[in-house]
């Protein structure tokens, strides 16, 4: 019996061509992939943290975790907008994120600190490369992920505010 493969046609189209859709959707997903493990490492140092600065830790962990998902959101839309479907499943963020991980258990607030500023760190520095790497396939969506960044770099900054003395 001969078997054709078939082809089965995207359900959205986008001005992209094939190549540059490609890349782009490779960016979009590892993008989203960060984002979502952000917005999970957030909540569990939320659920952790200890010490005399909690209050305010765990408040602005709660900043930072509102802002993940959101940018989260917007990732994986823009990658449906482009014919891409985004894979945001648990299995996936856990094979596919490339931010350090957080460990498990009571943190004390500036261990905590540390780590999400050095988190946020590599993010960035992922960010940044991603933009790079969308300047000739995807403006759109190297404009999105500079206004993610430029919100980062922002968080950063204040996290690593909290470290100085």
């Amino acid at each position: 019996m001969n078997q054709k493969t078939v082809t089965k046609k995207a359900p959205i189209s986008t001005p992209l061509h094939d190549q540059d859709r490609e890349i782009t959707g490779k960016v979009l997903q590892a993008t989203l992939l960060d984002l979502i493990d952000l917005h999970l490492v957030g909540k569990q140092a939320h659920w952790n943290v200890i010490g005399r600065l909690f209050h305010d830790v765990h408040l602005h962990l709660d900043e930072l975790v509102t802002a993940a998902r959101g940018f989260a959101d917007d990732v994986a839309e823009r990658a449906a907008a482009i014919g891409i479907s985004p894979d945001g499943r648990a299995a996936t963020v856990a094979q596919g994120s490339g931010l350090p991980k957080f460990e498990a258990g009571w943190r004390d607030d500036r261990d905590v600190v540390q780590a999400i500023t050095d988190i946020l760190e590599e993010l960035i520095r992922r960010l940044r490369e991603r933009i790079d790497e969308t300047d000739k396939t995807d403006l759109v969506t190297q404009d999105l992920l500079i206004g993610i960044s430029r919100e980062l770099e922002k968080s950063h900054w204040m996290w690593q505010a909290q470290l100085a003395s």
